[in-house]
């Protein structure tokens, strides 16, 4: 799927992919929509190939076409491609980057990382390597990210070893600064201004020939960064220092600048460094995730036990798993049993015993048996792999509050430029002092920081989603994470969050039929089920030995029950709104119905439907135990002003029974599952910012409507994938910890930019009005962006309010 673009001076042409045609209307249809949007010339849409050929002047956004495409009722294949990205220093190359991105025909949209320099992209068939001539165009070196952990860390400390240009850098800057320090004591002495240009040109060019390298390439994209500000405020300090020392000789050396220079690019190599030592520690996390994955793995394979490399198991394959192993994939235990620790998957400290049958994950360390397993997911597909790309994800997407600043880089270094300018020509006009003019105007440059503007938000983000994961709550992306902060309202569903979600039969009515043919009757009518009260069935049945019988034309009654033809006749299963229905009475079972329903059972009718009759076989009971925290979680999330609302399709006597053990006092019975959503709606309204938590599939459009989508790993993939938050156990309680750590993160996003927003708006008056030296300057500018990055690492110290969790 490629996209082919000829470009001329007004027009260009576009080819993408579109899913979800099926015949000529439809091909007429998109033509339509994509001949409406403003500076479209021609277009041909091909059915047999899918694809769409557009010819549009070149000022044509891509992104204008996939929205008229979507309009018409269609979608835009789309690839998400991620690029690792060099070069960057602040928050002015984020957003010279995005732009080279987005002017790429084919690009949807484009966010890049500043505290990952990682970029997403999402693109209707543009290949990698286009992408990566975008970015070098803009002046950055762009490549194909390495997945492997060994290699990501081996780059990690490869940075952090870079310590060696700041000692040195210092080494020369020392005996420059030494002799000021006499000054405020009367003592008035300098280096020979020789030997202050040795010691400071090494700085200027070689250590410093970083900022030259970046700014010249920032000129050349027309853009601005902070590398730039610094060059040439650095360079004016230092050209200043030449001509003096080349012009007047040796008469007033101590008025040399030259230890502005070196000391200015000192300090911010320093920065730069603790800055980098400061990311490193925030995906410290991610880091513990990733090793938990192993390299080997033993096969058994035609009856030989063989170490292989873990890219060599399949799945089906026999894994041993011995003793004190970490778990090499997913799969299922067919042999032995023992004490998995989950720790650093699910937060949970205690081992959980595994035996056969049950499943095990990859990751989780083997305590104290052999175990036998066949593998059912390996590589990317196991959910250790996904829950890293989880939380990668998560701290790769730029937060909505990023916008702000955006905004503002687009503009900050132009800006910074002209004040500066504005500052050597007011100062040298006012007082006739060009000289002191040139060190202000330096001051400004050398001060002004977009490096915090652009690390404040992802820094936060990327330590709250990693201490998060720790204690088994997986954030999957930014804006998720933003918005939790402000959830007053949590809509649970019943059935596998407040409840263990394994219901079982409680009790058997007869009313037309016998006890034992009731549970044939439900047995067969729910063979094909897989919900839980259809297991419920059959763990009873096969414990009384009842016989399978088969039935026909088995067909789901959604938010009702389920029926099929069972020996001649149509049974029924399902609540009470399916008896209304189909017209059965209930007579004199209603009161034995409502005893169960009091004491929070949840009831199932049994009716038959022959040519001669329609009656009522009976009922079955069934009991739901609730999860030990789910009173706790609920009191938790009333503790911190969020209120509770519990939403199931059970009647409204069994809905008010467990409502009430948990204390929830608004809850909503009988909700069909299409329903779910239109209930989060009206939660939503008046302007409150609601959270719903649920297991199932029947949950997801729910889950998708809700401000935050909650989902418990325990249920359905379809639930998680939807949500944006997964919670890695069961436990309710792990909803008020997801608010809470949203709350702390979205806390620091405010001050960190709060703190690089009055830096700026501080920091550049004091210097244009001569308030700063460039020295001074410059040891603020990198206490900025390292302030920024420590105040974010301080998330990483936070703990649910009851941890049952283990810290990495």
């Amino acid at each position: 799927m490629d996209i082919a673009v000829k470009s001329s001076s007004q027009l260009r042409e576009q080819s993408f992919k579109i899913e979800g045609m099926t015949c000529a209307s439809c091909v007429a249809r998109v033509e339509k929509a994509l001949k409406a949007v403003p500076g479209v010339e021609t277009v041909s849409v091909n059915l047999a190939t899918e694809k769409a050929t557009v010819r549009a002047e070149a000022g044509t956004e891509f992104q204008a076409l996939s929205s008229a495409v979507a309009k018409a009722g269609y979608d835009v294949a789309t690839d998400a491609i991620s690029l690792s990205i060099a070069g960057m220093t602040c928050a002015s190359c984020v957003t010279r980057v995005e732009k080279a991105l987005k002017k790429v025909p084919g690009v949807i949209d484009a966010s890049v990382n500043l505290a990952t320099e990682r970029a997403q992209i999402k693109t209707a068939g543009v290949t990698p390597e286009t992408l990566i001539a975008a970015i070098e165009k803009a002046g950055y070196d762009a490549s194909i990210p390495v997945e492997e952990a060994s290699q990501k860390e081996g780059e990690a400390k490869a940075t952090l070893s870079t310590w060696w240009p700041v000692a040195l850098a210092a080494l020369f800057s020392i005996p420059l600064v030494v002799p000021m320090l006499g000054m405020p004591f009367g003592y008035e002495w300098a280096l020979p201004g020789w030997l202050q240009l040795v010691l400071a040109t090494p700085v200027q060019f070689w250590l410093g020939a970083r900022f030259y390298k970046a700014g010249w390439k920032a000129l050349m994209a027309r853009s601005g960064n902070m590398d730039l500000l610094v060059a040439i405020g650095t360079s004016a300090a230092y050209g200043l220092s030449v001509y003096l020392l080349f012009t007047h000789g040796s008469g007033g050396l101590h008025h040399l600048y030259f230890e502005s220079s070196a000391v200015v690019i000192t300090l911010v190599l320093l920065g730069k460094w603790l800055e980098a030592r400061a990311k490193y520690q925030t995906v410290a996390a991610l880091r513990a995730l990733e090793s938990l994955r192993p390299t080997r793995a033993t096969v058994r394979r035609a009856g030989q036990d063989a170490e292989v490399q873990i890219a060599q198991v399949r799945v089906g394959d026999t894994v041993i798993v011995r003793p004190g192993e970490r778990v090499p994939v997913d799969g299922v235990i067919t042999e032995g049993s023992s004490h998995l620790d989950e720790s650093l998957l699910t937060g949970e400290s205690l081992p959980v015993a595994k035996t056969i049958g049950d499943t095990v994950t990859g990751g989780a360390v083997n305590a104290d048996g052999l175990l036998i397993l066949t593998a059912t997911a390996v590589g990317s597909a196991t959910m250790l792999s996904q829950i890293i790309r989880m939380v990668e994800d998560a701290q790769a997407v730029k937060a909505p509050i990023q916008r702000l600043v955006d905004a503002v880089s687009a503009v900050f270094v132009p800006v910074v430029l002209l004040i500066s300018l504005a500052t050597l020509v007011g100062w040298g006009l006012a007082t006739g002092d060009w000289q002191q003019a040139l060190l202000n105007a330096v001051a400004v440059q050398v001060i002004a920081c977009p490096c915090a503007l652009g690390l404040a938000t992802p820094t936060s983000i990327m330590a709250g989603t990693g201490v998060a994961a720790k204690y088994g709550i997986l954030i999957k992306d930014a804006e998720a994470l933003e918005t939790a902060h402000a959830v007053n309202v949590v809509a649970f569903d019943k059935t596998g969050t407040l409840t263990e979600g394994k219901p079982a039969v409680v009790a058997i009515e007869a009313a037309a039929q016998s006890t034992g043919r009731v549970l044939e009757l439900a047995r067969a009518v729910q063979q094909y089920s897989d919900h839980p009260l259809a297991k419920a069935v059959e763990n009873e049945a096969v414990s009384h030995g009842v016989a399978l019988k088969s039935g026909s034309q088995a067909k789901a009654l959604p938010g009702r029950g389920v029926q099929a033809q069972i020996d001649g006749a149509t049974v029924y299963l399902g609540n009470k709104r399916m008896l209304d229905e189909i017209g059965v009475v209930v007579g004199g079972m209603e009161d034995v119905a409502a005893k169960h329903e009091q004491a929070g059972r949840t009831v199932s009718w049994l009716a038959v439907k022959t040519p001669e009759s329609l009656e009522l076989a009976g009922l079955i009971a069934f009991g739901d135990t609730l999860k030990p925290s789910a009173k706790s979680a609920v009191q938790r999330l009333r503790d911190i002003g969020v209120s509770s609302v519990m939403l199931t399709g059970d009647n409204a006597g069994s809905a008010k029974a467990i409502a009430s053990q948990v204390g929830i006092t608004d809850f909503r019975a009988e909700v069909l599952p299409a329903d779910k959503a239109r209930v989060v709606g009206e939660l939503k309204q008046g302007g409150k910012t609601v959270a719903m938590v649920g297991d199932g599939i029947n949950d997801a459009p729910a889950l998708a409507s809700a401000d935050v989508g909650i989902a418990m790993s325990t249920g359905t993939d379809v639930a998680m994938h939807t949500a944006g938050v997964t919670l890695m156990r069961g436990d309710p309680t792990l909803v008020a910890d997801a608010i809470e750590i949203s709350k702390r993160t979205y806390r620091k996003i405010q001050q960190n930019l709060g703190w690089a927003f009055i830096y700026n708006v501080v920091g550049i008056p004091l210097a244009a009005l001569g308030y700063l030296n460039p020295i001074i300057a410059g040891a603020a500018m990198a206490l900025s962006s390292v302030s920024v990055v420590s105040n974010s690492l301080l998330l990483r110290r936070w703990k649910p309010a009851k941890s049952i969790g283990r810290k990495v």
